[in-house]
């Protein structure tokens, strides 16, 4: 598939929507699969005797990373065809997977997540400063609503130093978001059908409000870099770096 005006809406705002591009199968199995890490999560949680772990807050919201490593299902959606052609679209001729992330919201209130760039936490959490931006695959397993807390975006054209510096982010000691802009969380809000993929910058700025409806909010989060990223100091690899484009051949398949 050739994606030409979702590479012009990248180029220009730093982000793009790939409409419909999972139903079926892909979405299935990304499904399947949610269940599973939530309790994992739980467990951990239980097991310290605290409601709150890192970012993760007990049937409010969960964050629960590196799931390839254990399900290795899910490589099937992440080295799939067209993961390669949106990497394609949006980083060029070279993309490796670097991780993965379920990011559930519970019913009934759960959480808000404070605007920041996901550039922001690979610095707040030590990693280089001076990394290469990637790409986050925001993919809904529900049908992301206001109502129940999609994401909110500031593109390139609304904050143009986002697309060229990594702002400062301030760890909040409460949830212990970090947070890269303090303004409120109140749109422009995207609504988009389960199946789908907003891919973004990893400088673009971004938050999503609370689940204030019955249901989980569920999204996978599927990362891919333009080049092997390491840690500084050690210079060992940071998270995964599995190609999947190189040159502009798909070479990594599910």
């Amino acid at each position: 598939m050739v994606f030409e005006f979702q590479r012009a809406q990248f180029a220009h705002f730093g982000y793009a929507i790939f409409d419909g591009v999972l139903e079926g199968e892909p979405l299935a199995i990304l499904r399947e699969q949610c269940a599973a890490f939530i309790a994992r999560e739980d467990a951990q949680m239980e097991a310290a005797g605290v409601d709150q772990l890192g970012l993760n807050q007990r049937g409010k919201r969960y964050f629960a990373n590196e799931c390839q490593r254990q399900q290795p299902a899910l490589r099937s959606v992440l080295f799939s065809p067209i993961m390669a052609e949106i990497c394609r679209a949006t980083l060029g001729d070279d993309a490796y997977f670097f991780f993965d992330q379920y990011v559930v919201k519970g019913p009934e209130g759960g959480t808000a997540f404070s605007w920041h760039q996901d550039s922001g936490y690979v610095v707040g959490n030590g990693g280089p400063i001076d990394h290469a931006p990637y790409l986050t695959c925001w993919c809904p397993l529900d049908d992301a609503t206001v109502q129940n807390g999609t994401i909110s975006i500031l593109p390139f054209t609304e904050v143009p130093e986002s697309r060229d510096w990594i702002l400062p982010h301030i760890r909040d000691p409460k949830t212990h978001d970090l947070v890269g802009w303090h303004q409120p969380c109140d749109g422009p809000f995207l609504e988009i059908k389960a199946g789908s993929v907003v891919a973004f910058s990893s400088r673009m700025l971004h938050a999503s409000g609370p689940n204030l409806s019955g249901d989980l909010r569920r999204v996978y989060l599927a990362q891919y870099t333009p080049e092997v990223m390491l840690n500084p100091g050690t210079r060992r690899l940071r998270r995964n770096a599995v190609p999947l484009l190189l040159d502009g051949k798909h070479v990594t398949h599910g």
